[in-house]
């Protein structure tokens, strides 16, 4: 950046963001290029450091060289500007005006200097980086949405600056995608799974205005939102459930880490909590956060050899260290390992100051802290056999099923079945909280079998108020349903039901159940289940990272070389970034965490919000408003929209850090509901679609892929958490082998987030679709289309299974003498939730004449629009 354009910006800049401008930009070079070599920690000349803002003020033989606020009485400005002969610097020649300039601007604005930031004369990052390409480095600031000609399509603020851009490009918004596409785009994304053909239905024939905004609702209130962004959360920590290198052995208690980041998602837990549970969780009762810290690979072959020994620990560290920086703070900070950062303001000093927070670290399992807190373990409380609730988003019900697939022992038994009704004015239950399943207020019950010959489980019990075993409802088999018709539609948000209030019986208690809603305009509606109840005690152990009471002292590596080691290296952040980083006892191992985590997480760091939002525009329009979301530097992709990423940043960290409610913003915007449809004078100006003229289409990712696939077929198991299951055989080799299974079970047919992540061996079939192999952070993953995935759709065990069990789906649903055209027309709605035209129908039934029903339907799954993102 040369001098004028510095003196321009300066100009332009409040006044509080204008004196930290000019430290970066002139003050901070000048002294390390011109005055650090006779200033600075060795041999100061006049007793005079310029190295730090403290130096400055004590001052040398002369006195104080800084006054903050008054550049007139600073002998630092009087130097610069040679009015004295005695007082030169530098001595051989004066510096241009408007360097001395922004020295006077820097010192009339307080003399700002990022806490603990040290000049050094060689290799000084500040003087590397140029202002222009250390923009995440200042604070966002909130911009005004811009006036645009094209207000009709502004729903949200957001749509302003995307339509400014588009009108400074001479291109329109594309037209507003139809429901069908808007729907199953919106499912894909927030589920990876497509909506069901009734969903569809009922949605496309909802007259109501805010439909919309309702289907976005009921998305984000789904558990399976949580499983869904939790991948690609996963991606960025590289977790995985093997230690990778030659032996690759499993890490089987790990799981409870990827069950942490669904339920977080799932809670909406604020980002700042997000962050701070992940780097000291063990301090805040959250153990099973802080497998974040030993997500990455470990080598456990050891060595009696010293150096091989600090060289594995050293890569350990430098994992946590790296991923850290890029997880949440969008900085390639592992490059400054050996040396200064060559773009970006960041110092080996710095490198090794966060490094020391994570000194104490150690990979392997521990005990869970406190076994009496349930709230450690991810999901919900344990079975209890008097009371247990399932809550649940408001919905209109019409009635409600209870259905039981498995008990501790016996029959189910209930000894009541309560459906509260939600509070509230805006709800047609009044603002009166009531258990709308009582037969007193009109609600009638039925059964799938009663168990027979003893008055003291009758039917009638279940809804009559009364609890205990005497009062109590058995099912006529071990597993059954009761279901409760409503008096009337009633909006609901809460179930409660037990085996026995009174605590004497525990068998026949429920252990494996689901709860459904037939919702008003809706249909039945899935909407609790035991699948995210914690296992029974004892707790097992956690992957989750040792911490050593006592870690070794950090030093500063020569050349990032382990032994060569060199100064010791307190705990410290990065000083370019001028948060203050929070005070804390050194000596404490697990102080230095949360206090990195709290420096990390506080309200005005400048980069933590702008990262967390741009990986949630990421997630909703396929590419980020940053396209490199885990480098923010100068070799980092430039915001394409920085107004509204700044924006929207704040907003973000004002409104305490919510993923659902940015999320469910970006969904409700006229950018995000645009059809994804090409358009040729589009295309000739942004071919990229990097101004957002159209939704991006793009392909569901390999796991959402492979669960739809699941799904069509009618296999899905919802289960939630708990140990996963493996695409792989079983084998105990000292050096692990993977090898794909052939054959399938129940089990199998969980959602892929719960299949165990095996380290340089992705999922055999659905890993060629661009799955990462856990080796490295991935934090947006490739989208390639090779031969090789063609061939595994053709041909992989699992698709050939599917599609018959889809094929089967089929006739079940359609009848066994159902015509051919029934049977494709069905095919069709569960595959694309759309009916084929004449030319497709027509295609399929011919494959279907000649090869069979399943062939039709490999077909369906292996074509290129069952996995898109449209």
């Amino acid at each position: 950046m040369q001098l004028a354009d510095v003196a321009l910006l300066l100009a332009l800049s409040p006044p509080d963001d204008a004196a930290l401008q000019a430290f970066r930009a002139v003050v901070a070079p000048t002294l390390a290029n011109e005055c650090v070599r006779c200033h600075g920690e060795t041999r100061p000349r006049a007793q005079l450091r310029v190295d730090s803002r403290a130096a400055l003020l004590e001052g040398g033989k002369r006195g104080a060289a800084l006054v903050p606020g008054d550049a007139a009485s600073s002998r630092l400005v009087a130097a610069l500007r040679h009015a004295d002969d005695d007082l030169k610097m530098p001595p051989k020649r004066a510096l241009p005006a408007e360097v001395v300039a922004a020295f006077e601007a820097w010192i009339a604005g307080g003399a700002p200097w990022p806490a603990g930031f040290v000049l050094e004369e060689a290799d000084s990052p500040t003087r590397a980086a140029p202002l222009a390409d250390s923009w995440a480095f200042d604070p966002p600031r909130r911009h005004e949405p811009p006036a645009v000609a094209t207000a009709g399509f502004v729903r949200d603020p957001l749509d302003a600056f995307v339509a400014a851009k588009l009108e400074a490009a001479g291109l329109a918004p594309s037209p507003e995608a139809d429901r069908r596409t808007l729907l199953r785009r919106a499912t894909l994304l927030l589920h990876g799974l497509a909506p069901t053909p009734e969903a569809i239905a009922a949605f496309v024939a909802d007259p109501r205005p805010d439909a919309w905004p309702r289907q976005v609702d009921a998305l984000l209130a789904s558990p399976r939102f949580g499983e869904r962004l939790a991948i690609d959360w996963l991606d960025v920590v590289r977790f995985a459930e093997t230690n990778g290198f030659e032996m690759n052995q499993p890490r089987s208690a790990a799981w409870p880490y990827r069950d942490w980041v669904i339920a977080a998602f799932n809670d909406d837990l604020p980002w700042r909590d997000f962050v701070r549970a992940q780097l000291a969780g063990d301090q805040l009762g959250i153990d099973a956060a802080t497998g974040f810290l030993v997500a990455g690979a470990w080598d456990e072959v050891k060595s009696p050899d010293p150096e091989l020994t600090a060289v594995q620990r050293d890569d350990e560290l430098h994992g946590m260290v790296a991923t850290a920086g890029a997880a949440f703070l969008g900085l390639t900070v592992g490059c400054a390992k050996c040396h200064d950062h060559k773009f970006d303001p960041l110092t080996q000093r710095d490198y090794f100051g966060l490094r020391a927070c994570f000194e104490g670290v150690q990979f392997g399992t521990r005990p869970w802290r406190d076994a009496a807190l349930a709230s450690e373990l991810p999901g919900r409380q344990p079975l209890d056999a008097r009371r247990n609730e399932e809550r649940f988003a408001p919905l209109l019900a019409e009635r409600v099923r209870f259905v039981v697939n498995a008990t501790n022992g016996g029959e189910p038994c209930l000894d009541e079945l309560e459906l509260w009704s939600v509070g509230g004015a805006a709800t047609d239950a009044g603002t009166t909280r009531a258990n709308v399943a009582l037969a007193s207020r009109g609600a009638r019950v039925r059964s799938s079998g009663d168990y027979a010959g003893n008055p003291r489980h009758a039917l009638a019990h279940l809804n009559d108020g009364r609890y205990g075993n005497d009062r109590s409802w058995i099912a006529a088999a071990g597993s059954g349903f009761v279901e409760v018709e409503l008096a009337a539609p009633t909006w609901v948000d809460t179930l409660v039901w037990g085996r026995d209030r009174e605590g004497v019986f525990a068998d026949r208690l429920a252990t494996d159940y689901q709860v459904e809603l037939l919702v008003a305009g809706v249909g039945w509606r899935v909407v609790a289940t035991s699948r995210d109840r914690q296992p029974p005690r004892p707790l097992p152990p956690l992957y989750a990272g040792r911490f050593d009471p006592e870690p070794a002292p950090t030093r500063r590596l020569d050349r990032g070389n382990p032994v060569e080691p060199r100064e010791e290296v307190s705990p410290g952040p990065i000083a370019a970034l001028a948060v203050p980083f929070p005070e804390f006892d050194a000596d404490d191992e697990p102080a230095r965490r949360l206090a990195l985590a709290d420096w990390i997480a506080a309200p005005h760091h400048p980069l933590t919000a702008r990262v967390a939002v741009n990986r949630l525009w990421q997630f909703a329009f396929g590419r980020g408003l940053v396209d490199t979301p885990s480098d923010f530097g100068a070799m980092g992709g430039k915001p394409t929209h920085p107004e509204l990423l700044d924006t929207l940043a704040l907003d973000f960290a004002e409104s305490g850090g919510r993923v659902k409610p940015l999320v469910r913003r970006l969904l409700l915007s006229a950018t995000w509901c645009q059809s994804s449809a090409p358009r040729d004078e589009a295309l000739a100006v942004d071919a990229d679609t990097r101004l957002l003229w159209r939704c991006l289409p793009r392909r569901a990712p390999a796991e959402a892929l492979r669960d739809s696939m699941v799904a069509a077929a009618g296999l899905l198991d919802l289960r939630m958490g708990g140990p996963g299951f493996s695409h792989f055989r079983p084998n105990d080799n000292y050096v692990r082998l993977y090898e794909p299974k052939e054959q399938f079970g129940a089990d199998d047919f969980r959602r892929a987030v719960y299949a165990t992540r095996v380290r340089m061996h992705p999922d055999p079939t659905f890993g060629l679709f661009d799955a990462p192999d856990g080796g490295q952070p991935c934090p947006r993953r490739a989208h390639s289309t090779t031969p090789l995935q063609a061939l595994a759709l053709a041909h992989a065990p699992l698709l050939v299974e599917l599609a018959a069990r889809f094929a089967a789906r089929v006739e079940r649903e359609t009848g066994p003498d159902a015509p051919l055209d029934r049977q494709i027309d069905r095919a069709f709605a569960l595959a694309f939730q759309r009916a084929p035209d004449a030319v497709e129908r027509a295609a399929v039934a011919a494959v279907v004449r000649d090869h069979g029903l399943a062939a039709g339907c490999h077909a369906l799954l292996a074509s290129s629009e069952f996995g898109a993102i449209e």
